[in-house]
């Protein structure tokens, strides 16, 4: 008998999906799903990238050389030159999407059982990559009540063992939203020193940080230079999360040339995209700032809407665009659940990502729910006065 391998079987279902059949079910009854819970803004990407596809002079589509188009890679080079950060051409590479950039850096840091050491709440995709790659995540706890910041060095080291490959991070962070000050990237730095740790830096929603808070991108520290993994991609920087192109970048030569057989062995990313990717970075950079103003705006009036709501705990991010909610519920996927399934206003409810799933602690985050503030105001405004409601008309009686 043919049997499913135990590798595949161990992949979770991610937590941004698995309310999808709920999803699908509320659609057929035509009720309206305000989103809540992935991060793919609604922003529209810029005229630049369609234009530059549509001005491609052939209509051959060739393979990209599997390292990436050669415009690109210098386009990325200078984009962190303007960081202070200095990358040669042979050691960034494009992938699909951060994704792969992830998978990449989890196959050429592990081996088969290893562990990887990653601040929890995490972004719960990391953990099914992890799984492909066969190696394990282990957590670093944080905590709501203190805005989801690292705890101290002695609380960090006593999760390292043996076993342990990496730290690996998102700044700012998805899904808690957190950005981790410049102490915090040291303190990372110096634990990687001092026990000959890779740090795999997930920089992708690098711009999105707000009222001035301070924190340092780990390309800009020397003394951690040659272990250090930077992931990046144009997703979240410009709201292209469909074109599927992203970064992976080192300073170590000999990591780089693991890197570059990866991308070979599957040929290449995707041509048409990366024509698109190089005109956004080199014709409008401007994208950035005009969209965090208005991440910003989001962040706030939804942080003030959501405090509101008796029983909601939550603390005002510094970065990115989430938020993990605690709900005055018992189960949160639950309650995400029953907003999909039996209750609407005006034909309308929301989809939350229930919080269990980024953690790696049993039974943490069974209260907590992931919010995406990628709406504009108005829909931001309907969808917690539907989350409110919600929570009013959610009694014990109707759990079940």
């Amino acid at each position: 008998m043919t049997t499913i391998s135990q590798r595949a079987q161990a992949i979770p279902i991610s937590a941004v999906r698995q309310l999808a059949l709920y999803e699908s079910e509320a659609k057929q009854k035509n009720i309206q799903i305000l989103h809540l819970n992935i991060g793919a803004p609604d922003l529209d990407v810029s005229s630049t990238f369609f234009d530059a596809i549509k001005n491609v002079s052939t209509h051959q589509l060739q393979y990209a050389p599997s390292a990436g188009l050669a415009e690109l890679i210098e386009q990325v080079q200078l984009y962190y030159q303007k960081l202070g950060a200095s990358f040669q051409k042979k050691n960034i590479f494009v992938t699909n999407g951060g994704s792969e950039a992830l998978l990449y850096a989890f196959i050429a840091t592990c081996e088969k059982g290893d562990h990887l050491l990653a601040p929890e709440p995490l972004y719960s995709n990391y953990v099914s990559l992890a799984k492909v790659a066969e190696v394990e995540i282990d957590a670093i706890p944080t905590y709501i009540e203190e805005g989801f910041h690292l705890p101290s060095k002695d609380q960090i080291i006593l999760q390292i063992t043996s076993k342990t490959k990496a730290i690996l991070l998102s700044n700012p962070s998805n899904p808690t939203g957190v950005v981790y000050s410049v102490e915090e990237v040291r303190l990372i730095a110096e634990v990687a020193q001092e026990y000959n740790l890779w740090i795999i830096a997930d920089e992708v929603y690098r711009e999105y940080i707000y009222d001035g808070f301070q924190t340092k991108s780990f390309s800009l520290v020397p003394e951690v230079a040659q272990q250090t993994i930077i992931i990046d991609s144009i997703s979240k920087r410009f709201s292209a999360c469909g074109a599927r192109v992203g970064f992976l970048l080192t300073q170590n030569d000999a990591l780089a040339s693991i890197f570059l057989r990866l991308c070979q062995s599957r040929l290449s990313a995707p041509t048409l995209e990366q024509v698109g990717a190089t005109a956004l970075y080199r014709e409008d950079m401007d994208y950035i700032t005009r969209s965090i103003p208005e991440f910003k705006a989001r962040r706030d009036l939804m942080c003030q809407l959501l405090k509101e709501i008796p029983g909601v705990t939550l603390r005002k991010p510094e970065g990115a665009f989430y938020i993990m909610v605690e709900l005055p519920v018992e189960n949160s996927f639950e309650f995400a659940k029953w907003l999909l399934t039996e209750f609407s206003i005006n034909n309308k409810t929301v989809m939350l990502t229930p919080g269990e799933g980024f953690y790696r602690t049993p039974k943490r985050g069974i209260k907590e729910v992931r919010i995406a503030y990628v709406l504009n105001e108005e829909r931001i405004r309907e969808a917690v006065s539907i989350i409110a409601k919600g929570l009013e008309c959610y009694h014990p009686s109707t759990k079940n």
